[in-house]
């Protein structure tokens, strides 16, 4: 069974930290061991070739079963999740919803059905609004460096509950995948450390690669849940981030008010909001960074 880090109204709160000062520990739960050694560049293109290939062969790069008490991993490094299914869609397009919104569902959202975007087109279009030209299509990604926390938002509305998928890949062993959730979308830093943010962030290889991090309102807060990384540790989710590796980010909200990250398909952390960021002013989400070269793609969001 896997332990899940719950934040709680009441917590004393501290003042926030600068960028480079870690807050409090949190839980740690296993993760398949991943490499920290670069991966070579492939071109869109290819890495979907290579993929068809693997599943044609009958290859399986990582196995997880549980049992009662007990998660077990097995077989070689991932080499990163199948994304997309068979049909081809333009980029940025709304597919046939797999499951009804919720009644809370945002203004604009209901009916919307599932949306998908997989970057593949010279510019990244009206759907989006960044706040920094540092954002920019590269090989059928969405790519910043030195984006310094001013952010990209998708500017459709997400329901109050849903499912939201996509592949983070870090460019450096700095790490720093960033996204925000139920935001306001227009919204970025403001200052050098961003602890003014609308929404929900999750973070995999933070602080130069030294914590993962689930935040309300601000990352630096005392309050954020986290891990620590420890390349040495014997808790395989303590595990740096990789260069070149894609993560398949998955962050779900059934409820209203509990948020669940998981980071290919094992789950992080997960956050009880006793007030939950929804309503106006926290319909968006968006994806972010500080220094490090960082890259997004196959973005789905399903209504729950």
């Amino acid at each position: 069974m896997t332990q899940r880090a719950k934040a709680f109204a009441g917590a004393a709160p501290t003042a926030p930290g600068d960028l480079d000062v870690p807050g409090p520990s949190a839980q740690r739960e296993v993760l398949p061991l991943l490499s920290t050694a670069p991966a070579k560049r492939l071109s869109k293109s290819a890495r979907a070739a290579a993929s068809i290939d693997s599943v044609l062969s009958g290859r399986a790069t990582v196995g997880v079963f549980a049992v009662p008490g007990l998660l077990v991993s097995a077989a070689c490094v991932p080499e990163g999740p199948a994304t997309g299914d068979a049909s081809a869609r333009p980029a940025g397009t709304v597919a046939s919803s797999v499951s009804s919104p919720s009644a809370g569902a945002a203004p604009g959202a209901q009916g919307t059905g599932v949306f998908e975007d997989d970057f593949n087109r010279p510019a990244l279009g009206p759907d989006w609004n960044a706040l920094s030209s540092k954002w920019a299509i590269d090989d059928g990604r969405l790519c910043a460096r030195a984006a310094r926390n001013r952010g990209v938002w998708l500017k459709r509305p997400l329901p109050e509950n849903a499912r939201i998928e996509f592949d983070a890949i870090a460019e450096a062993p700095d790490g720093d995948l960033k996204a925000e959730l139920w935001g306001d979308g227009r919204s970025g830093a403001t200052a050098a450390s961003y602890t003014n943010a609308t929404s929900y962030l999750v973070i995999l290889g933070g602080w130069k690669n030294t914590k993962h991090v689930l935040a309300r309102l601000d990352e630096h807060s005392a309050e954020r849940l986290e891990i620590d990384v420890d390349p040495d540790s014997d808790d395989d989710r303590a595990r740096p981030v990789a260069p070149g590796q894609p993560y398949r980010f998955r962050i779900e909200r059934r409820d209203g008010r509990t948020l669940s990250w998981s980071v290919n398909d094992v789950e992080y952390l997960e956050l009880s909001d006793p007030a939950p960021l929804s309503g106006p002013g926290h319909e968006h989400m968006g994806f972010n960074a500080w220094d490090a070269p960082v890259c997004f793609d196959n973005l789905r969001i399903t209504p729950l």
